[in-house]
């Protein structure tokens, strides 16, 4: 069974730090393409960040509105993913979810996503 959860949203004020993490379990994990998405109340989903593994090498992107400010790690050995958030801004404030995609197997995996309040 395919699970990925979240933990570590909440609220912050704006200025602040939080740690999105994403464990993952039920799949191969090294071999996905794993992303952090979010969608605002009114607004269609984006991708906030990206990071992709080729053996011990690990390339990560990263939506323009969060460069500089947010930061994804993944740890193969954990299967777990992570995303540092730090100057947080009230326009961050949405539901961030957890994806695992794999273009070999055509597989699409998504979390239940976590609320991140960004507000003072």
């Amino acid at each position: 069974q395919v699970q990925l959860v979240e933990s570590g949203g909440g609220l912050v004020q704006p200025g602040g730090s939080l740690r999105l993490s994403c464990a993952a379990s039920g799949f191969t994990f090294s071999r996905y393409v794993m992303s952090w998405y979010r969608q605002a109340p009114g607004k269609e989903r984006e991708l906030v960040a990206r990071a992709i593994s080729v053996g011990d090498i690990i390339t990560t992107n990263y939506g323009d509105s969060v460069k500089g400010r947010f930061t994804m790690s993944r740890d193969n050995a954990k299967n777990t993913v992570y995303l540092q958030m730090n100057n947080l801004k009230p326009e961050d404030t949405a539901v961030y979810y957890c994806n695992a995609y794999s273009p070999i197997f055509t597989k699409d995996y998504w979390g239940q996503g976590i609320q991140v309040t960004v507000s003072s």
